[in-house]
């Protein structure tokens, strides 16, 4: 059963370092569309061949929610309560989709922590 939503961040960590925290995670984790594809696009940016991102990333066996009306409302309403804290819009799709499933959301972004909310946020360092 799904328990968590990883941002980029998180999945990222996977490749360097907090990659215990998030492997413990993998099976219980879903990840937006659009978090996916900022840590597609990290990757791309360091090099890595496409091949071997769908490759790496496939092993993985993340459950990929695509990002629907539902959330992209809730991404947008949200900006007011976090643009102080500069969370971009990949940051609040995160976070939707953990508030929509009632998980928590899981990300290295610090700044996360200073959410005056009910939305549920774990940071793994």
């Amino acid at each position: 059963m799904n328990e968590v939503v990883l941002d980029a961040s998180a999945l990222l960590a996977l490749l360097e370092e907090g990659a215990n925290k998030v492997q413990g995670l993998l099976s219980r984790s879903i990840i937006s569309s659009v978090n996916f594809a900022e840590v597609v696009t990290r990757l791309a940016a360091i090099g890595m061949p496409k091949e071997e991102i769908r490759t790496v990333l496939s092993i993985l066996g993340l459950v990929i929610v695509p990002f629907d009306d539902e959330q992209a409302y809730f991404t947008g309403e949200i900006y007011p309560q976090t643009s102080h804290l500069g969370l971009s819009l990949g940051d609040r799709a995160c976070l939707a989709l953990a508030h929509i499933e009632g998980h928590i959301a899981i990300t290295t972004d610090r700044a996360w922590a200073k959410l005056d909310s009910d939305l549920k946020v774990e940071l793994i360092r």
